[in-house]
């Protein structure tokens, strides 16, 4: 997938509508955004995510998702995304839902619509399935094309199942699913192999002579069944009499028993149908209008408790009426009085403004007085300061040539920091270096032991373990024979004169072989053979154990040699270093000597800059005074203008006044008059509100009064219908007790309790009933057919017994001669196809063989998960190009017999241990090498050109030379046509990233997106 634009609005901070232009960003191949902590850079992730799938990392469905997604300052939030798939096919995703006006919470469902882009249109598609036109689930979409942030070391720490399945859906591994093809084919041959087994079972016995046989065992069998056949007869005729007498009198003594528990319940039952009857009849009569009572009633005592609670309200609004009538009448002469004495507010108001101005012209007049002495006093101020900032200045000047040049001592300070650091590098990789070569010295005392060349270990120790492997063979073939000589030793001992040889068939076994035990001889070379074993898997062992030491070993050596050339760098560096000190005044052996210059230069510049600050503090203090000297003298010029303004609006104010005289009021206090003005406004004020109020108070209480005395004469007259109706109720009840004479309401109620379903307990009655009659009838017929008859067991039994004999003969008779007569016809018409059926039949037992291989090839989707491993040991390898090169050949990834990732660690003599132990940056390190391989697998199994690669943050967690590593990493992906975009905060990253976006939040417009 590559990304072509991406417009958003009122989504998360994006408040104004903001559209990014990939086309630009990924020309350059690898490009960054770059953004502070909550600018809302994870949002644009978040944003292609949501158009794609409607899903995102942050909130699922159940966090009310569209309303938190949505900017709290928008009522619409909009995400369009054009991109390409993999078949190189332009699309258009948009998604887009709006708040509900009415509720500020409520944010509804998003309408989503796909696009493809056809004929220069953007043509609408009928599905929005983002999986059908990517060709990826959301979970692998954010595992191989966007990382969001937090989730890089998800398809690491995936369970073995989990990442079959993953691999499955990505590879479109589901075509090595060949388990239901075979099954098919094992289903069609069984049923072959099933038909052609059924037909031979027939032909065991088939043969020409066998047929011959049979005939004449026809003729026999056929006269013995005519024989049988006339002898059942006579007795078949004597024994049907006698078992129909017998069944008669067995069936009336049944029906009697069953007569008498019949006339046992009639009685119960007569006692049923009474209650049910009546039952019935008082349900039908009394049941609604106990109904109709019971919810008159109810209705009565509502309507009698609203009435009180309703004529209750009209008291008091009747009351609340009065009472507002009566205080609108005694306040109606203090509001006709209102104008004229709002007039005479009005006055007061003018003179206390006129009594403030005066007191105010008095107390301008005192400040100007005061205004006027002291600026005298800040000019004289001022020239005290002008003579001692002359002096300062007089004294720095005479230092400034005994100090040294800043950018001197600065450059020089610098070059000895530089070499300070370099000696630390020298050491530190020395010491690097020596453990290196400790290390390879320790490895090759570790090989003394085992005393081989390391040119030619592998032959030698392949050539041991042949010559192991002959040996083995020439001990096989020897247990083989005696093993042979064993069975024909047991053979010999089992034969007996009379019995067929095993092996050849004779009856006769004049010469019987001899030979000696050889249990012990083959005891003694299977120990051999055991022991060859053991000493190949030492072998083996010991050879793989050498091959783990030398590739430790060859580790090493390349970390030495790299170790090396860092440490020459270093010496290379430390010499052109030394080569640019230029300074003749001072020595490049003599750090001290430049410290102690370097002190002094300081302690001279800090005088000069304390001479400085005083300087720069006393002309502030001048300019101070400066500032005040013209503040005072602004004071004093205002002042004589507010006392001439005041004057004149006193004049203003007096010809303003209506009713009273400012003569009156000029010599009285301000405070005097102020209570007088107060408490004629506050009179006003409530006059005016109280008349208000009250009027309010009628226009709402009038209607309000007409309203509940409506009220109270609907209910009084809804009471008086109900006492009607439940009087008619009473006297229709009474009646019915008297028509169906029962004394009271009781009576019936207990009747009622039982809740008799009448019409089931009808049915039963009546199924009785029938029965009872059919029963009796019964008896009474049988009774008069065998009035003439009796019966005699014995003589029964005796017949019975010698019919089931004839029976039996004869039915073996029977079928003897058709048996017989059907396996010669078989035996005749099948003769011919035996032949042919059992060459299909050895054809079909060999294929059900070749199938039954497959079947447990394929079971259980084992070959898919076979298939899964190579992939995924191809993706390890493929990781590990780029993990090696990140940890400088210190780590590597594997996959255990469990298709688990393991870490082998070169440092700890190659062993393994769990992914888990890795820190915050190696785990980003080994999640990023597993994604781009993982994301290059889906570019070639995908046949596009180009793809592209997303990566939220995970660079926070590696230090600066990690970083490095990591970014030459991605800059080299450019040259494999992908396209790689970083969200991050580092700053080093930004500076070598040249095409970047930059995302900024502003308070009031939100996060706005610019191009760097």
């Amino acid at each position: 997938m590559i990304p072509i634009q991406l417009t958003l609005e009122g989504l998360y901070s994006y408040q104004e509508r903001q559209k990014i232009d990939f086309e630009n960003l990924t020309e350059a191949g690898l490009f960054g955004i770059f953004g502070s902590v909550g600018s809302g850079k994870s949002s644009i992730l978040e944003a292609i995510s949501f158009a794609l799938y409607g899903e995102t990392e942050r909130l699922n469905a159940r966090d009310k998702r569209t309303y938190n997604m949505m900017n709290l300052k928008s009522n619409k939030s909009l995400i369009e995304f054009d991109f390409i798939n993999y078949e190189n096919k332009k699309f258009r995703a948009v998604r887009e839902f709006k708040r509900n006006s009415k509720n500020f919470e409520d944010v509804k469902t998003p309408n989503v619509t796909f696009y493809e882009w056809k004929n220069d249109n953007w043509i609408p598609l009928e599905h929005s399935n983002a999986e059908k036109i990517i060709g990826l689930s959301y979970a692998n979409f954010k595992r191989t094309i966007i990382i969001p942030q937090g989730q890089f070391k998800e398809f690491l720490e995936l369970g073995a199942t989990e990442r079959t399945n993953m691999m499955k859906e990505i590879f479109n591994l589901q075509r090595f699913d060949l388990q239901q093809n075979v099954s098919v084919l094992n289903s069609k041959n069984k049923s072959e192999l099933d038909q052609l087994e059924g037909q031979l079972k027939g032909f065991e016995e088939v043969n020409e002579e066998q047929i011959s046989v049979q005939k004449e065992y026809l003729k026999t069998e056929q006269k013995k069944f005519e024989d049988v056949q006339k002898i059942f007869r006579e007795t078949e005729e004597k024994y049907v009499k006698l078992k129909t007498l017998k069944d008669d009198f067995e069936l009336l003594s049944q029906k009697k028993s069953d007569f008498e528990k019949l006339t046992q319940q009639k009685a119960d039952f007569d006692v049923l149908e009474t209650k049910t009857e009546i039952f019935d009849r008082v349900f039908r009569v009394f049941t609604p209008l106990i109904s109709e009572k019971n919810k008159l009633g109810k209705e009565h005592d509502n309507q009698q408790k609203n009435k009180e609670h309703q004529f209750k309200i009209l008291q008091e609004t009747e009351v609340q009426f009065d009472n507002n009538r009566k205080k609108l009448l005694a306040i109606q002469p203090r509001h006709e009085a209102l104008s004229q004495s709002k007039i005479q507010e009005n006055d007061l108001n003018f003179i206390l403004q006129m009594l403030k101005f005066s007191e105010e012209i008095e107390t301008l007049k005192e400040r100007t007085k005061k205004g006027s002495e002291k600026v005298k006093e800040v000019e004289a101020n001022q020239k005290l300061i002008q003579q001692k900032i002359d002096e300062l200045s007089k004294n720095a000047e005479h230092l400034k040539p005994k100090k040294l040049d800043s950018s001197l001592l600065l450059n020089i300070g610098n070059w000895f920091s530089d070499k300070k650091k370099l000696q630390e590098s020298l050491q530190n990789q020395t010491e690097k270096t020596d453990v290196k070569k400790n290390e390879i010295i320790r490895i090759s005392e570790d090989l003394k032991p085992f005393k081989i060349s390391s040119e030619t270990f592998k032959n030698d120790f392949k050539i041991q373990i042949e010559t192991l492997e002959k040996q083995k063979k020439t001990l096989s073939d020897k247990r083989n024979q005696l093993e042979v000589q064993q069975k024909l030793v047991h053979f010999a001992n089992e034969l007996h004169d009379g019995e067929s040889c095993p092996l050849c068939g004779a009856l006769e076994h004049p010469n019987i072989v001899e030979f000696d035990d050889v249990n012990s001889e083959l005891n003694d070379i299977q120990k051999q053979i055991e022991q060859l074993e053991i000493q190949k898997e030492n072998t083996q062992k010991q050879s793989l154990e050498i091959e783990k030491i030398l590739d430790r070993k060859k580790i090493f050596e390349e970390q030495l040699i790299s170790e090396e050339e860092i440490l020459k760098q270093i010496q290379t560096q430390i010499a052109e270093h030394l080569k640019n000190f230029i300074w003749t005044e001072f020595n490049a052996e003599n750090q001290t000597d430049f410290e102690e210059k370097r002190q002094q230069s300081f302690s001279i510049e800090k005088q000069i800059d304390e001479l400085n600050q005083q300087i720069s503090l006393e002309q502030k203090n001048l300019e101070k005074e400066r500032v005040n000297l013209d503040s005072y003298n602004k004071a004093l010029e205002k002042f004589r203008l507010d006392e001439a303004k005041k004057e004149e609006q006193i004049k203003t104010n007096e010809a303003n006044l209506k009713v009273l005289s400012w003569i009156d009021y000029k010599e009285k206090m301000a405070v005097e008059v102020d209570e007088i003005y107060t408490k004629l406004s506050k009179s006003n004020l409530e006059t005016e509100e109280n008349y208000n109020k009250l009027i309010k108070e009628e226009k709402e209480l009038s209607p309000k009064l007409a309203e509940q005395k409506t009220i109270v004469i609907q209910l009084e007259k809804r009471i008086s219908e109900l006492e009607k109706e439940i009087s008619e109720n009473k006297t229709s009840l009474e009646n019915a007790l008297r028509e169906q004479k029962f004394n009271a309401l009781e009576e019936i109620r207990q009747i009622l309790v039982q809740e008799i379903n009448v019409q089931e307990i009808r049915n039963q009655i009546q199924q009785f009933r029938i029965q009872f009659e059919t029963l009796k009838n019964s008896i009474f017929e049988l009774e008069n057919k065998l009035k003439e008859f009796s019966f005699n067991e014995e003589e029964f039994s005796a017949i019975e017994n010698k019919f089931k004999i004839f029976e039996n003969d004869l039915k073996l008779a029977n079928d003897s001669v058709v048996k017989i007569s059907s396996e010669i016809g078989r035996l005749e018409k099948e003769f011919k196809k035996k032949e042919n059926l059992l060459l299909d039949l050895a054809k079909v037992q060999k294929r059900r063989e070749n199938l039954a291989i497959m079947q447990n090839l394929f079971n259980g989707a084992g070959f898919v998960r076979y298939i899964s491993s190579i992939y995924l040991r191809q993706l390890c390898d493929h990781a590990n190009v780029r993990f090696h090169k990140m940890t400088r050949n210190q780590l590597s990834l594997q996959l255990n017999e469990n298709n688990d990732f393991e870490i082998i660690d070169y440092l700890n003599e190659g062993r393994s241990r769990s992914v888990k132990t890795l820190s915050g940056g190696q785990a980003f390190q080994v999640s990023l090498s597993l994604a781009l391989a993982l994301a290059e697998s889906v570019q070639t199994n995908a046949q596009s050109d180009k793809n592209f690669f997303f990566i939220d943050e995970g660079f926070g967690t590696q230090d600066l030379e990690s970083v490095n590593v990591v970014f030459e990493t991605l800059m080299n992906l450019q040259k494999e046509n992908r396209i790689v975009g970083i969200i991050s905060h580092v700053e080093e990253l930004k500076e070598k990233i040249p095409v970047s976006l930059n995302i900024t939040k502003d308070e009031e417009r939100g996060s706005l997106i610019e191009i760097v």
